[in-house]
């Protein structure tokens, strides 16, 4: 993907969105020209106002030169991958508008332990959903998840973010963020369980080819 929009000064390649801001102390300075040029020389002639125009345009000019502004790169997201299923697509959006609730709260909280299991439970999230895109038959578990265990987790991140975001300590604010810390541990785990519940009825129908091709093997050798 290419393009370029050149009024907006945003220029897009690849998966990057690189966006051109310029710098306010050219304009600052143009104005401060004009104001100085005001205040000591007289303005009541044509080519008094020729000279202004002129300064300004100069000190616009030269500033912009050397301040040019800065350049920042921002990841194009990626658009959602449609099943053509309206209940699967839906629950598909919820799960990636928890993802990146998750991924913002992850952001807010400090402490890398703490980051780290949020990390995890990201990913295996995002497994689970990607699981459910290229299987629908994992929609009741899948949505039963994303209906009560998806907001539980988010809610205790955000109890987590406001109070480390606390000035003020104490033993129901460091006590509830420790047990947060610990239930995080038990919600990965859990997440896990169900991430591999989810190939069950696979790891089923691999069993039962496994023995059917081990019965022709013997009987035909």
């Amino acid at each position: 993907m290419e393009f370029a929009r050149t009024k907006r000064n945003i220029v897009c390649e690849d998966d990057m969105i690189e966006i051109k801001k310029k710098s306010v102390i050219p304009v600052y300075s143009a104005g401060a020209a004009w104001v100085l040029y005001c205040l000591i020389f007289p303005l009541y002639k044509t080519y008094h106002f020729i000279i202004l125009v002129g300064l300004a345009a100069l000190a616009y000019v030269v500033l912009s030169a050397i301040f040019p502004g800065k350049t920042e790169q921002i990841e194009v997201p990626e658009e959602p991958v449609r099943t053509g299923n309206d209940e699967i697509d839906a629950l598909l959006a919820e799960g990636e508008k928890a993802v990146g609730e998750m991924r913002r709260l992850r952001g807010s909280i400090p402490g890398e332990p703490v980051r780290k299991q949020i990390d995890e439970i990201i990913t295996v999230t995002g497994e689970i959903f990607n699981k459910l895109r290229g299987d629908p038959g994992d929609y009741k578990q899948v949505k039963r998840f994303a209906d009560y265990y998806l907001p539980t987790t988010i809610k205790l991140l955000h109890t987590y973010d406001r109070f480390s975001q606390s000035s003020a300590t104490g033993e129901n604010i460091t006590g509830t963020m420790e047990r947060i810390e610990t239930a995080l541990d038990t919600i990965l785990e859990s997440y896990k369980k169900l991430f591999d519940s989810l190939f069950m009825h696979q790891a089923i129908d691999i069993e039962t080819d496994i023995r059917v091709l081990e019965s022709m093997l013997r009987n035909d050798f």
